[in-house]
């Protein structure tokens, strides 16, 4: 009966692990857009950079961590309407995506930030001495310096999303987290409850070793 229980939603798996890389890919890719020039300014406008700020750091760094400090569930359905604003629905991947990436942004904002801070400051100072501009400075010396980092704060931002589409399920989100809640939790199916835990760690699995391999292969150092 277990094996004919999988068989039956081998076609709703299907369309789940999908939804999950749907939800992922859409949301990863705001969050480099959004996420990266918003670590650079939090470690550009810091205390002693070229860029000093003081005030715009603690307003970029308080909505920072203001976000980071709401936990998924909660932030997943007060961006409920914000989804329907954007997406015309509050259900679905699409709509789904709308809290992963308000979520991820700040997450792999920081992240960068943390990357950048790694640099050698000697680095950055020869940069200023020899009359480069702010952005030269970031496009020529911060990026390429800190691009393992970065790469692995990609790695873990997606790993990260992978566990909140799961949660996305709750609310109607898809994937395979609705999956295992709708036919694994309701159904008091744990075939198919192990099944999507087998599915999220393979992924898991495979998106951190291809992170680690990236990484790897763009550090120059």
């Amino acid at each position: 009966m277990q094996l004919d229980s999988l068989l039956s939603i081998l076609p709703e798996l299907n369309k789940a692990f999908f939804e999950t890389i749907y939800m992922v890919g859409i949301s990863i890719i705001i969050a480099i857009v959004v996420g990266l020039p918003t670590g650079v300014l939090l470690f550009v406008t810091d205390k002693g950079l070229f860029l000093e700020n003081t005030a715009f750091k603690s307003i970029v760094g308080f909505t920072v961590n203001m976000v980071r400090s709401i936990p998924f569930i909660i932030l997943l359905i007060a961006l409920l309407p914000l989804a329907n604003l954007i997406t015309g629905t509050t259900i679905g991947p699409t709509a789904a995506s709308v809290s992963l990436s308000v979520a991820a942004i700040p997450f792999f904002a920081r992240m960068v930030e943390q990357s950048l801070r790694e640099i050698d400051k000697g680095v950055i100072e020869a940069a200023v001495a020899v009359g480069a501009s702010p952005w030269m400075i970031i496009k020529d010396v911060l990026v390429p310096e800190a691009k393992p980092g970065i790469i692995q704060g990609i790695t873990i931002t997606v790993i990260s999303l992978v566990a909140y589409s799961a949660m996305a399920g709750i609310v109607g989100g898809g994937g395979v987290g609705d999956l295992a809640i709708r036919f694994g939790y309701y159904r008091y199916d744990n075939t198919v409850m192990f099944t999507t835990v087998i599915i999220l760690i393979c992924l898991v699995q495979i998106f951190q070793f291809a992170g680690d391999r990236i990484a790897r292969l763009v550090d120059k150092r």
